[in-house]
């Protein structure tokens, strides 16, 4: 039986020495050492010495077991290292070689705008509101002023949510001064930004969705000195000093009186004309309309429980689109809206 362990051991370990892989180790032990291996069928033949031999065989047993199961150890930690060995030189990589570039965002035009605007607002104590976007037609119209045939609330304007034409995406963000005045007394100073959405054609200058710059304030001696005061200083300090603007006459159902300011075409310069043609930004006019303003009308103050014999205010709304236009030199609306990486990267 010694003969026969040694046999065994010897035929082991001298296979192991051969091992390529996992596999081949897992099978060489169950060969030897596994419940029907060739160490287990010489231990069951035991039983057939005598008192004084078990104990010295089964020692040389397990000392056999012992050799085969070490190197069984060290063999398969060996192939561990050659499998991370390998691994790590087919996944090798050469810091050398410039990385990929990462390409950054810019903040879109349009942000950009907004915060300018909300900046200029906020350091003449104006506060920062939000409203919903989906509106009252109460609020969108009826509270403002507006009349029930006013064209702005036909279908062909409006876009309606409901069939019985009381709830629709808003027009403007007008609403929100009457949501300001019903909820807060004067004094009142509130730049309300938002989205806004008209029946409108996309063109150079228009667009189904835009954005609006709603501004109120009402206080006791407000005048339209004040209005064109807040704006001329908003101009200029978006457009720079030489920034030309002018004050028409207008009317809106909300306010009295009203104007509409429009600032001189930045791409003809007033001439209506680019290289013989009419200029495709201002129409030919030489002018950009920027916003309509004038004196919130007694009627809404009235209607929202605020004394016009001792309260007066002003209110505008500027289209944020064409401020950045004007602000970036954009010559058309839709590059605003059609995020072309090549565009706003320039920004």
């Amino acid at each position: 039986m010694k003969e026969q362990l040694e046999k065994i051991r010897q035929e082991a370990l001298g296979a192991l020495e051969s091992v390529k892989d996992a596999g081949e180790l897992d099978a060489l032990r169950v060969r030897f050492l596994g419940k029907k291996g060739e160490l287990t069928g010489v231990l069951k033949t035991m039983g057939k010495l005598s008192a004084e031999e078990r104990p010295v065989m089964g020692q040389a047993a397990n000392n056999v077991r012992a050799a085969i199961e070490e190197k069984i150890e060290s063999v398969r930690a060996e192939l561990k290292e050659k499998a991370m060995e390998a691994r790590l030189e087919a996944e090798a990589i050469d810091v050398t070689i410039p990385g990929t570039p990462v390409q950054l965002g810019h903040r879109h035009p349009m942000n950009k705008a907004l915060d300018e605007a909300k900046d200029i607002f906020i350091s003449m104590g104006f506060k920062i509101l939000d409203g919903p976007e989906v509106e009252l037609a109460d609020y969108n119209f009826t509270k403002l002023n507006i009349a029930e045939n006013h064209p702005s609330r036909d279908r062909s304007d409006t876009f309606y949510v409901t069939d019985d034409e009381e709830v629709l995406l808003r027009t403007q963000t007008s609403p929100m001064q009457i949501r300001v005045m019903e909820q807060q007394k004067p004094p009142i100073r509130m730049l309300a930004p938002g989205r806004v959405f008209r029946k409108d054609e996309a063109d150079a200058t228009h667009s189904p969705m835009f954005h609006q710059i709603e501004g109120l304030v009402v206080d006791e001696g407000i005048t339209m000195g004040d209005l064109k005061g807040a704006l001329e200083t908003l101009i200029k300090r978006l457009y720079g000093e030489d920034a030309v603007v002018r004050f028409r006459p207008h009317h809106f159902p909300f306010t009295e009186p009203s104007c509409e300011v429009d600032m001189q075409c930045f791409k003809c310069h007033g001439t209506g004309e680019t290289a013989g043609q009419v200029c495709s930004t201002c129409h030919g006019e030489g002018w950009i309309e920027l916003l309509g303003a004038g004196m919130v009308h007694p009627k809404v103050l009235e209607g929202c429980g605020i004394d016009p014999k001792k309260y007066s205010g002003f209110a505008f709304g500027i289209g944020l689109e064409r401020m950045a236009m004007g602000r970036l030199r954009i010559n058309d609306l839709r590059l605003i809206f059609d995020n072309d990486v090549r565009f706003l990267s320039q920004f």
